[in-house]
């Protein structure tokens, strides 16, 4: 089914950045009010987001939270392929992707409707690497440090935007040397994946690095996540909506392509608004 879907591309037409719904299938994401608990309500808040403005479901079944414990595949399996091929048969057009480090996952994904792969650990494994050529996938390619269990356990760096932004853009490259297409190719700095705080703005104010000489398209996924805590002083996540939306409203200024959100109405209205002042 993923192969006969028509081809996406993560250019940026239109004059404000993208969205990506979250839709967690986990009982241990960072932010708990965005678990879903049954099939039914992980379909449901998939169409929700889709009407709130959503372009792209991204499906996860295993929490890379720092600390996070590993999932089994079997167990990542039964979490995702159900709630993706249940959306694509309620929603036939709306863009899937599936969050995973995991070859074996994101195949049967793609078989059961999804059409993009977010592979967090950025195309580690040669087995996705292959697979994103086979299939001719649209790919989010995420910089992390390590692995989820010990990637926050004092990171470091000599130069964490040189360091992240070469590493991702070799990688873009070798899929482009191949003949993938690098309008299907989208690249994300990990924000928290590996970083401190310091790493992370320095990572976002020099975003642009990313673009590389294929222009390539930049997703950021800062929702709710740890260093806005860290500088508003809300450790709960329910506290950190404004937060985010500070962020989404400089990423819509500067340019950035896409947003992994929560919450899509809320970055829906702000983006409406700042068309609206364009």
């Amino acid at each position: 089914m993923g192969d006969a879907f028509a081809p996406f591309s993560f250019r940026r037409d239109l004059s404000q950045t993208g969205l990506m719904g979250i839709l967690n299938v986990t009982p241990d994401s960072f932010h708990p009010a965005s678990r879903q608990n049954s099939l039914e309500e992980a379909i449901q808040c998939g169409q929700r987001m889709i009407a709130e403005g959503a372009e792209i479901i991204d499906v996860g079944g295993e929490s890379t939270r720092p600390g996070s414990d590993n999932v089994s595949i079997e167990e990542e399996l039964k979490r995702v392929i159900p709630v993706i091929s249940g959306l694509r048969d309620a929603s036939p057009s709306i863009q899937i992707s599936v969050d995973t480090r995991h070859h074996e996952v994101a195949k049967a994904a793609l078989d059961a409707g999804a059409n993009i792969i977010n592979d967090v650990s950025g195309l580690r494994s040669k087995h996705m690497f292959d697979l994103v050529l086979e299939r001719k996938a649209p790919v989010c390619i995420m910089h992390m440090l390590g692995e989820p269990e010990t990637m926050q356990n004092n990171p470091s760096y000599k130069n964490v935007v040189e360091e992240v932004s070469n590493q991702l853009l070799d990688t873009a490259q070798q899929l482009v040397d191949a003949g993938h297409d690098s309008r299907t190719i989208c690249l994300d700095p990990g924000i928290g994946f590996g970083k401190s705080l310091h790493h992370n703005l320095d990572l976002l104010k020099s975003w642009d690095m990313l673009r590389g000489e294929h222009d390539f398209s930049v997703l950021w996924g800062v929702s709710r996540k740890s260093m806005i805590g860290q500088i508003t002083g809300h450790t709960s996540t329910d506290d950190r909506l404004f937060g985010t939306l500070g962020l989404a409203a400089y990423a819509n200024m500067v340019g950035v392509d896409w947003l992994r959100v929560h919450d899509v109405q809320a970055h829906t209205d702000v983006l409406q608004v700042l068309r609206a002042l364009d």
